[in-house]
């Protein structure tokens, strides 16, 4: 898989890790992120501007231009590419309703709903969605295929998608690609260049609030989008963008931007900013170095992956890991765990007791 571009790093990974609170048995990165230090410094101080009454509309909106910047170096585009939203499923849905009618889509079979479920809403218009296994996406483009989109990581499994052969198929076929790095940035390089776009919530690796998304955008493939969710946050200029009945949008990507919730934002740019400043590389080895080494524990094979997870239809390892006051999750009848910055090898012991008492 072609990835991202080293960070050079300006914080050492070891005080990245000492700025969480907690996180001994929490290996749920990839269900929901833990905040730093600073994140919960930053709302809570929010939170008492917000009470005094002295919060402010523009002030928010210059947050919010901070954390896209911070975004755009940490994804390796420029700040013009990214719009920002709330939740992954409304930006597929943009990319789904502008999909030409009667035109095909390719995703992996099991991915992550809001990555399926916008374009199976498109049936009416005749689009058609063809799901095949993982493994399969790149050989399975063709000349009539509109769109492929996929998880850079799957959400059930963990299983890093191989996109090197995907881009050069899409290439060939002169297919749009669509990546969602919602289970990648944060604990791996990502680079968002090398697809038309790409959609990244950041509730979780990147520790940020749940409300928090990211949209990148190639020209080329900008100009396929209907703005179907523009508000005022997506026209030229915000505050001349309040009423009607004129529409000007922004010749950017911030076309596509959503009304951001703004304390969810306050919190996300001490987040982005950490994540900018360490060596993603770096974060990658910490992470799929625990993952391995559980793995090895329980006897399974070496994925060279962050999230680990095994077949669990009972749901009796997850109960052993739950019993153990291990926080984990179950997800397509497996068992699921995930290793983050705050994890360690102390949290690779307590899962093995639990599953191997």
């Amino acid at each position: 898989m072609t990835s991202a571009p080293t960070r050079t790093s300006t914080v050492p990974l070891a005080e990245a890790r000492g700025r969480y609170t907690s996180g001994r048995g929490y290996l749920a990165a990839c269900t929901l992120g833990l905040p730093t230090i600073d994140t919960i410094a930053a709302m809570r101080a929010d939170t008492e501007v917000w009470a005094r009454g002295d919060a402010c509309a523009s002030r928010y909106g210059e947050t919010v231009e901070r954390v896209r910047s911070g975004y755009a170096d940490l994804v390796n585009v420029t700040p013009e590419r990214v719009a920002i939203g709330s939740q992954t499923s409304v930006m597929a849905g943009m990319v789904a309703a502008s999909i030409p009618d009667g035109a095909e889509v390719v995703l992996p079979r099991g991915d992550f709903s809001s990555m399926v479920f916008p374009f199976l809403a498109q049936a009416h218009r005749g689009v058609t969605v063809r799901q095949v296994a993982l493994a399969d996406l790149a050989e399975s483009l063709s000349e009539n295929t509109w769109l492929v989109a996929f998880s850079l990581v799957q959400s059930a499994t963990g299983t890093l998608a191989d996109t090197d052969a995907i881009r050069a198929a899409a290439l060939t076929t002169n297919t749009f690609t669509l990546c969602d790095t919602t289970q990648a940035a944060g604990w791996m390089p990502v680079d968002a260049s090398l697809f038309d776009a790409t959609i990244c919530h950041s509730y979780k690796w990147l520790g940020a609030p749940r409300g928090v998304a990211f949209f990148t955008v190639n020209d080329a493939f900008a100009l396929e989008l209907h703005p179907i969710n523009a508000g005022w946050y997506a026209g030229d200029d915000l505050w001349a963008s309040c009423y009607g009945p004129a529409m000007t949008l922004a010749p950017t990507a911030r076309r596509f931007d959503v009304s951001p919730a703004w304390p969810a934002w306050v919190g996300a740019e001490p987040a982005i900013d950490m994540f900018c400043s360490i060596d993603m590389a770096e974060v990658r080895a910490h992470c799929i170095g625990l993952g391995n080494a559980l793995c090895d524990r329980l006897d399974l094979p070496r994925l060279d992956q962050a999230i680990i997870s095994w077949p669990d239809a009972d749901g009796r390892d997850l109960a052993r890991l739950t019993a153990a006051q291990i926080t984990a999750s179950g997800r397509a009848g497996r068992a699921r765990v995930a290793f983050h910055l705050f994890n360690d090898d102390d949290d690779v012991n307590l899962a093995v007791a639990a599953l191997r008492p």
